[in-house]
């Protein structure tokens, strides 16, 4: 028994990262996952590891959720695929940072447009959905950059959409409530993943630093999202609305 059983799971950006571990720990819990990315070759490794594993997994790519058909396309595929929705796990995201004052304004739109823009329109498209099962659960990637600057690299962009992310969450779970729709949200740390992986490997980097200052001791895997993002989803979860959890080892509960 899995504490997804029976459920469907719609997980954006699974090619990779944290959307790649969240398909093969939500599918081990018992879900069918629809994925999709942008990446068609990245994606179809995803499903190929979800089945090699026992689990049921089909996915739309590629696809730019950054617009609203493409939004609706991956819905309405996924739809059709297994026939209703119950999770929306809003992952996909992309972003650019760089020194203020001589950031572009294509970078500004460029990270709104992805970690913004497409939570709201996926979330846009499944709602009718959602109330059509009798309610489900939604979940939104934040980041602690939406509660704090970073000295170790300029990140304005990215702390802004995913503030963005947290207050649309709060009104989301309002929206929801009387269709019996959880909306939550998770904010990751530091996490390793491939997008990261350089900056983190780079010995003149701030990596040993930065493990220095969370409690326990290291960066964060996608696993370890994964696994966190499957407990809101699920029925074990059914108290937690309009929350953001944390899962950062620790390193935003710390002062300075």
């Amino acid at each position: 028994m899995g504490r997804l059983d029976g459920k469907t799971a719609f997980i954006s950006g699974t090619g990779a990262g944290i959307g790649r571990a969240a398909a093969l720990v939500f599918a081990a819990e018992g879900a069918r996952v629809f994925g999709c990315d942008i990446d068609a070759e990245a994606d179809a490794g995803t499903v190929e590891l979800v089945e090699k594993a026992g689990g049921r997994m089909r996915s739309l790519a590629p696809v730019d959720l950054s617009t609203q058909d493409g939004a609706r396309s991956w819905i309405e595929a996924g739809i059709e695929a297994f026939g209703g929705i119950d999770i929306l796990y809003n992952n996909a995201s992309a972003l650019r940072n760089g020194p203020f004052a001589s950031m572009p304004a294509e970078d500004w739109y460029f990270t709104l447009r992805n970690e913004l823009d497409i939570p709201y329109f996926c979330t846009q498209a499944a709602w009718p959905h959602l109330i059509a099962r009798g309610g489900g659960a939604v979940l939104n990637v934040a980041s602690v950059a939406a509660e704090r600057g970073a000295l170790f690299m300029p990140m304005v962009p990215h702390g802004a959409a995913k503030g963005g992310v947290l207050a649309m969450t709060k009104h989301l779970c309002a929206a929801g409530a009387p269709h019996r729709i959880r909306v939550n949200s998770i904010a990751p740390g530091m996490t390793r993943t491939s997008a990261t992986a350089s900056f983190l490997d780079d010995p003149d980097g701030p990596r040993a630093a930065l493990e220095a200052r969370i409690p326990v001791g290291r960066i964060g895997q996608p696993e370890d999202i994964a696994r966190a993002a499957a407990f809101l989803c699920s029925d074990e979860a059914a108290f937690v609305n309009g929350a953001n959890l944390m899962v950062d080892g620790g390193d935003s509960a710390m002062a300075g």
